[in-house]
């Protein structure tokens, strides 16, 4: 997603143009996953309580400027897995303890004029999610993001790098082994006792994150801000790539 078009995402929200209600119940949700497929797409599910569903089948992909809006929603327990939220609209979302493996979260929104009120992804399994996010101190404690995919991919970005931002965020107890997360913004997240094993953190902006008691074996460093970390405690840093590559090691506390 462009910058303009998060301005323009922004100034809609500002204005009031999202509906203050969800267009379905809970019920007419149920009865919409009894078919083979459940298209939501652009739909209004604010507010819904949609725990512990299975909505496998189901799709929230956003439509132009207007995604599915699940702002607020409970989504507790529900099964997302390879669910496409791309442009969805999830401000306040509590997808805690969801199945969300294999899912696409490709510039979701979480802003609301000056509100940023984050969503909720403590102990969700996002194993092999790809997510490019603005997610600034949202909670994902204890959650599973092994082999995820949160890097900048290159490829797919011609316009300009989208980079999903996680600065303050809680990550803490968090599985991140093997994930990707090369050039995103770190800064000051809690990262403690955190599973490190072999991911990617090639740019990463690491500066005043806390790794205390994370496993680093593996992890590559190349480039990455470093001023302020706190490897103190860290495990794995021998076995850890590219610290000597790594801009302001010297600044890190270890």
């Amino acid at each position: 997603m462009s910058r303009r078009k998060h301005a323009v995402l922004a100034a809609l929200v500002a204005l009031g143009s999202v509906a203050s209600g969800a267009e379905l119940s809970r019920d007419q949700v149920v009865q919409a996953l009894t078919a083979e497929s459940a298209d939501f797409n652009g739909k209004d599910l604010s507010d819904l309580d949609l725990s512990g569903l299975d909505l496998r089948r189901a799709s929230f992909r956003g439509t132009s400027l207007f995604g599915t809006k699940l702002v607020s929603a409970d989504l507790r327990g529900a099964d997302l897995a390879g669910a496409n939220l791309n442009g969805a609209w999830l401000m306040g979302a509590d997808f805690t303890g969801a199945q969300l493996r294999e899912a696409s979260l490709l510039s979701v929104v979480v802003l609301g004029g000056t509100v940023r009120k984050m969503p909720t992804f403590k102990g969700a399994n996002l194993r092999g999610t790809k997510i490019i996010a603005d997610l600034p101190g949202a909670d994902l404690s204890g959650a599973d993001l092994g082999q995820a995919r949160i890097g900048v991919n290159i490829k797919n970005q011609g316009m300009g790098q989208m980079r999903t931002d996680l600065t303050g965020a809680n990550l803490s107890g968090v599985n991140l082994e093997g994930a990707d997360l090369n050039r995103s913004l770190l800064a000051f997240a809690n990262l403690r006792g955190s599973n490190l094993r072999g991911a990617n953190l090639f740019r990463a902006r690491l500066a005043g994150a806390d790794l205390g008691g994370a496993d680093v074996a593996g992890a590559d460093f190349t480039e990455a801000d470093l001023a302020g970390t706190i490897l103190r405690g860290a495990t794995g840093l021998a076995e850890a790539k590219g610290l000597e590559h790594a801009e302001n090691l010297d600044r890190a506390l270890r």
